[in-house]
């Protein structure tokens, strides 16, 4: 069987056999993780990834350039962790490449698989060899120096997945971690999959995508809102916009055009964002007609949705004469005591952090979406939240948008406790964040769910993980013991302060029995805990 070209039908049966072959591996694919606890998730944030662009094409689309570039966009929306905004921006590259392509030969497909890497690449601020990066690289590289003019796509993605198998299988070799924890890079074995479901499309297999997405059927509360109601909050507009020629010039329109429209017409809590011809938009506001009869001058609506925000609103409308304030903080947090903290701490906006999924881009975008000022701050806290986080930011250009490198939930608390608004200057205001976040020490406890080596420390499954700064330090029978032994190996001379967060399977009276023994032990340090309720870790703590 020999296919010479690709068009957008054929694209999106073969998005469809990727995700597919993904989803048949979620599991092993979260099991991929360096560290021995339920901490995984690679393989449920790629698959979220994939469900997200193959929702935003339609099947039917021929055109192969409209096929990838909303495989691409839905892509991006949804991606989740590292693994996913990584796995969006490969099809991004490719999107770009495809984009005057109605349908491509190999070689043409070769040249957007290249500008695929290149993208990718561009997505992580310090790429790191031995990874998805790696692999697709490598595996692009190979394919494409074997595609010719007469090349069909079963010889293309034949070489890719041969050099992609025979690179991940190196992947230990280039990162010591994966060496001795025992594994292979988990994306880059999500996206072999992804590619391998891809070729076998190619050679007549059918697939038919059984998805984990939820549809909502729930409405709206009707009865919130009666005969004698009022209009208190307004209404949450949303669209998408494509411009047309015979309005504007699609080429050389700005978004400021749009934003200027809104602020006329008193839009608030705007979030937009434009990508070629097409512009999103949210903006709450009491006259939505206004503001559409405005905005179709420039082109028509694909997407629209207005909604009574009076049905669902649980926080009171500011009034017109209350001062907006200068900044507000976005944090991701484990668990709802934890989320509770956070707000007590000064974080306006809370987004759920799932150990089986990552918060998402668009999670991101609707936060930044739900607060009261431009000026944001952002707090991932984990390190498979920063890459969405960082993308959210770049797709809403109109806000002036901080991302923090909090890596752990520690370091997002550490930077909370100093985050002040008698700080005026915005960057200073996110410097001596930073600097706090980093001051710390960060560590957690959590089960062990396999055997594993790491760095000359062994832990056998049912023990618990002490973890401090990224770096496995010891095993230990039970959580507490785990606590003590990660503190009995540290230098404590200058600490002054132990905070813990208790997971939910610990009972409040573990947790301050565990703070007596910790100054009862240390009795230059203070020790306080809060209840955190997150999942799977019976303890995140910082030394200070």
């Amino acid at each position: 069987m020999s296919t010479s070209t690709l068009d957008g039908k054929l694209f999106y049966r073969m998005m469809t056999g990727g995700a597919s072959v993904l989803s048949d591996h979620i599991e092993e694919l979260n099991a991929l993780n360096v560290f021995p606890v339920s901490d995984g998730d690679t393989g449920t944030n790629m698959m979220r990834t994939m469900e997200g662009g193959l929702s935003s094409v339609d099947p039917e689309t021929a055109n192969l350039a409209d096929a990838a570039s909303r495989f691409a966009r839905g892509a991006l929306l949804s991606a989740r962790g590292n693994s996913g905004v990584i796995l969006s921006q490969i099809f991004a590259g490719i999107s770009e490449g495809l984009k005057d392509c109605s349908e491509a030969t190999a070689e043409t497909l070769a040249e957007a698989y290249r500008i695929g890497v290149r993208k990718a690449y561009d997505a992580v601020q310090n790429p790191t060899e031995g990874t998805i990066l790696t692999v697709f690289r490598e595996s692009t590289e190979f394919a494409s120096e074997h595609a010719g003019e007469n090349s069909d796509l079963e010889s293309f993605f034949e070489n890719h997945l041969r050099e992609g198998s025979r690179s991940l299988s190196a992947t230990p070799e280039l990162l010591p971690v994966l060496k001795e924890a025992g594994v292979v890079d988990s994306g880059a074995s999500g996206y072999l999959y992804i590619a391998e479901g891809m070729a076998q499309v190619l050679e007549g297999k059918q697939f038919r995508l059984e998805t984990s997405r939820q549809t909502e059927t729930t409405g709206p509360d009707i009865s919130r809102f009666g005969r004698d109601s009022k209009l208190e909050f307004g209404y949450c507009t949303e669209f998408l916009l494509r411009l047309t020629t015979n309005k504007v010039d699609p080429d050389s329109f700005r978004l400021e055009t749009v934003l200027s429209d809104l602020k006329e017409l008193g839009g608030e809590s705007v979030v937009a964002y434009q990508d070629g011809d097409l512009i999103k938009v949210h903006v709450h506001t009491f006259t939505p007609g206004k503001i559409l009869d405005r905005i179709q001058a420039y082109g028509e609506f694909l997407t629209l949705k207005i909604e009574n925000m009076s049905l669902g609103h649980t926080e009171s409308r500011k009034e017109p004469q209350e001062q907006l304030p200068e900044y507000t903080v976005v944090a991701v947090a484990h668990g709802s005591g934890m989320a509770d903290l956070f707000r007590r701490m000064g974080a306006n906006a809370i987004i759920p952090f799932d150990r089986s999924e990552s918060p998402s881009t668009e999670q991101f975008l609707e936060a930044f979406r739900s607060v009261p000022s431009k000026q944001i701050l952002v707090l991932p806290n984990h390190k498979n939240s920063f890459l969405a986080a960082e993308q959210a930011a770049n797709l809403a250009p109109e806000l002036s948008v901080t991302v923090l490198r909090t890596k752990t939930f520690m370091q997002g608390y550490g930077a909370l406790a100093v985050i002040s608004p008698m700080i005026r200057d915005p960057a200073e205001r996110a410097e001596s964040a930073q600097r706090a976040a980093d001051g710390l020490i960060s560590c957690e406890v959590s089960p062990a769910v396999r055997d594993a080596t790491i760095g000359g420390v062994t832990v056998r499954c049912g023990q618990f993980a002490a973890i401090r700064d990224g770096s496995l330090c010891a095993a230990a029978d039970t959580a507490e013991e785990a606590v003590m032994e990660i503190l009995g190996r540290t230098d404590l001379d200058t600490a002054e302060i132990i905070t813990l967060i208790a997971g939910s399977e610990v009972a409040p009276d573990e947790a301050a029995s565990l703070c007596d023994r910790i100054t009862e032990t240390y009795p230059d340090l203070e020790c306080e805990w809060e209840s955190g309720g997150q999942d799977g870790c019976p303890y995140y703590f910082s030394i200070e």
